[in-house]
């Protein structure tokens, strides 16, 4: 799948501009963003896209020296199965031990 990367999203769509998955990091200042929103079309649920777009937002997230703070429930779902991607996140609900 082909990702289309913007200020604030990373996304998929077909040709005719239907939304195949998406997730969205709006920034909350100038230091933090909050991932807030995850989609992936019905199709295409039960593949890993979900979490390939956690990655990449991770990622993209940590290389601009930003701090993340969860928002969306599979947002923080994922990150409380991923510890290693806790680095930059900054709201406790997303902690284990929490």
């Amino acid at each position: 799948m082909e990702y289309i990367y913007e200020e604030n999203r990373i996304y998929a769509e077909q040709e005719d501009h239907l939304l195949l998955a998406e997730v969205t990091f709006p920034a909350r200042d100038e230091k933090r963003v909050n991932v807030d929103h995850v989609y992936v079309d019905a199709s295409l649920r039960g593949q890993g896209i979900a979490s390939e777009l956690m990655l990449l937002a991770y990622n993209y997230i940590k290389g601009k020296d930003l701090q993340i703070i969860a928002k969306c429930p599979y947002a923080i779902a994922w990150f409380k199965k991923n510890e290693q991607y806790q680095d930059i996140v900054i709201n406790v609900k997303t902690r284990k031990n929490q």
